[in-house]
């Protein structure tokens, strides 16, 4: 007895709560991703019609593959698959930011994973069964996962102090590393047991997390059994000091404010413009990579990955450089987010021209989708943590609203590369998607130059706090605090 205790104390010594908190958040955004693309791989081995073209050979990779079904689903009826997904998907995004900050983002984040995970499990079941079916687990998937994302500020706003809350928001990004590790381990679990494969072993992962999640995590350090005194005084200090004291929540959400609130507007337009162009990569390159640049499947999952790998490695990079400036003064909250958000965005916008005009070359796409994700992941310091900064009270349902309208974005993306490749899956059909995201790209990181900021608003606290926009603060030096003490409740 006296052995495990202390065992266990050596490993809470090792790892703060906050430490298991970021981990779990990293692991589970991997984890939410796995979950939404793998089918985004399998779907190509699914489908009868299946086709490579190597040294003027078709070959049928239905037949080349392990002995399972395989569905004679159209180009349309595919996109309709990938697409399926955001129906369920855009139900729950702004509902699943407001109940996090009502009941908490451990429940909400937490149950939206487990019930995924067993649907992922329940998946090839349906696709034999019918294709409305697999439309309809797809579109459920998606509800449950979309309450997920906005989840994951509201707990933020409890557990980060406000100058490194851009580090934080790139635990999110780890959706990217995710998909690039999810890519190449369902193209060898396919090639080698089948795609049916492909859904068991990541809905178990799924589940065991979501079990893991729920033993270890809780909505706030106040609540959190295991953590130690230090621990919850100083996070609770270093929140109150960042936000200027401790602010009073209003009782109700002010609906009115948010949705004629240029700010907010500034996140929601921007994001559905950069979620676009995600989607579109993350949904279609696969496929474009098998029709256009002739990839087999386990090439296609490897090649498939690197732009995932990138993006995160940014999201890394970026948040760490932007909290710096932030805690350092260098660098305005305003400034900081305009900067970031303009390279995440008009970076890949000038690389899309290149893929619009030469994109029949496989390195130059490989290069120019790979390049286009890394600089995106720069949103983590942009417009991604802006929520944060002007309303902490309502960044789940400010997150929410944004991740709604983004949603429809993705749907889009499906349909519109359905409808522009239902005839001919070619080059000449592929480079007016191309075209598309250089404008959404580019529109995206002008309206948030234009309309965006980083100050707090009046509308986050109630009437009686003095209502004035204001920066979050840099957080006091260790001198400081002896000469003013905050004194937390």
């Amino acid at each position: 007895m006296a052995t495990t205790d202390k065992q266990t104390k050596k490993w809470t010594d090792t790892l703060s709560c906050r430490h298991i908190l970021n981990i779990m958040v990293i692991v589970g955004f991997m984890f939410n991703y796995m979950l939404r693309v793998n089918i985004s791989i399998a779907i190509v081995e699914m489908t009868e019609n299946s086709t490579r073209v190597e040294n003027g050979t078709i070959t049928n990779l239905s037949k080349s593959r392990i002995d399972e079904t395989h569905f004679n689903w159209t180009s349309r009826e595919s996109n309709a698959i990938l697409g399926s997904f955001f129906w369920g998907y855009v139900l729950t995004e702004l509902p699943g930011g407001r109940m996090a900050e009502i009941v908490g983002a451990r429940k909400i984040f937490g149950g939206g994973m487990l019930m995924a995970s067993i649907l992922t499990i329940l998946t090839p079941f349906a696709a034999y069964l019918n294709y409305y079916v697999l439309l309809i687990l797809r579109a459920a998937l998606g509800f449950f996962l979309g309450a997920t994302w906005p989840a994951i500020p509201p707990m933020a706003s409890k557990w980060i102090p406000p100058m490194e809350r851009s580090k934080f928001t790139a635990h999110m990004m780890a959706s990217s590393l995710g998909a690039a590790l999810t890519m190449p381990v369902c193209g060898y679990l396919i090639s080698t047991v089948g795609w049916a494969s492909v859904f068991y072993v990541t809905g178990v992962i799924g589940v065991v997390w979501s079990v893991l999640w729920f033993y270890l995590i809780y909505d706030s350090p106040a609540q959190h059994p295991r953590i130690s005194a230090e621990e919850r005084k100083e996070i609770e200090t270093k929140i109150a000091e960042g936000e200027g004291g401790k602010a009073v929540k209003p009782s109700y959400v002010p609906w009115k404010q948010i949705f004629l609130s240029a700010p907010v507007w500034a996140i929601v337009i921007t994001h559905a413009c950069s979620v676009f162009g995600y989607f579109t990569v993350i949904n279609q390159l696969p496929t474009y990579m098998k029709d256009i640049l002739h990839f087999d499947i386990k090439a296609n999952g490897l090649w498939s990955s690197l732009p995932y790998l990138g993006k995160y490695i940014m999201a890394v990079i970026a948040s760490y450089t932007a909290d710096k400036l932030r805690q350092s003064g260098k660098l305005t909250t305003t400034a900081t987010r305009k900067i970031f958000t303009a390279f995440a965005l008009l970076t890949p916008g000038c690389l899309m021209v290149l893929q619009a005009l030469w994109g029949m070359n496989a390195i130059l796409s490989v290069t120019v989708f790979t390049l286009s994700l890394f600089f995106n992941g720069a949103v983590t310091a942009g417009y991604l943590a802006n929520g944060l900064d002007i309303a902490p009270n309502f960044s789940g349902t400010v997150f929410g609203l944004a991740n709604t309208l983004s949603s429809f974005g993705g749907w889009l993306s499906t349909t519109i590369v359905g409808f522009l490749t239902s005839k001919e899956s070619v080059f000449d059909t592929w480079k007016y998607v191309f075209w598309i995201l250089v404008f959404t790209y580019t529109f995206g990181a002008f309206f948030y130059l234009i309309f965006g900021t980083g100050n707090l608003q009046r509308w986050n606290n109630s009437d009686e706090n003095d209502g004035r926009e204001k920066e979050l603060q840099p957080l006091k030096t260790k001198s400081d605090n002896s000469n003013d003490i905050v004194h937390v409740s």
